[in-house]
């Protein structure tokens, strides 16, 4: 049984993940009104990123439009088999109406 509430789209859109001085470089892979999947690439600490944490998102839509989300993590897992990435899933906190704008002009 699926938990979401929204329809997720199948995206492969660069982006940045900021939780306090770290910047991670991710890709969103699927991404819906209210929640976001992205794999977080390698970084050079051992950092995890724990269920319920804040992180900001900061990326591009294939037509141009800037976003800079909340997100509240709410899944986190590293990424076998080498466990050299994150994955993880987000839900978006108060999403910007450009945001919905943006996602509803991807049909």
């Amino acid at each position: 049984m699926d938990k979401r509430q929204a329809r997720r789209k199948i995206v492969n859109i660069k982006a940045e993940l900021i939780q306090g001085d770290g910047h991670y470089a991710s890709v969103i892979e699927n991404i819906s009104h209210k929640g976001i999947y992205a794999v977080v690439s390698p970084a050079r600490t051992s950092f995890e990123f724990t269920p319920d944490s804040t992180v900001e998102l900061k990326f591009e839509f294939p037509a141009g439009e800037k976003q800079h989300l909340h997100c509240r993590i709410k899944w986190s897992y590293k990424t076998p088999p080498h466990e050299l990435t994150s994955s993880m899933g987000m839900e978006i906190v108060d999403a910007p109406s450009s945001y919905i704008e943006m996602l509803e002009a991807m049909e």
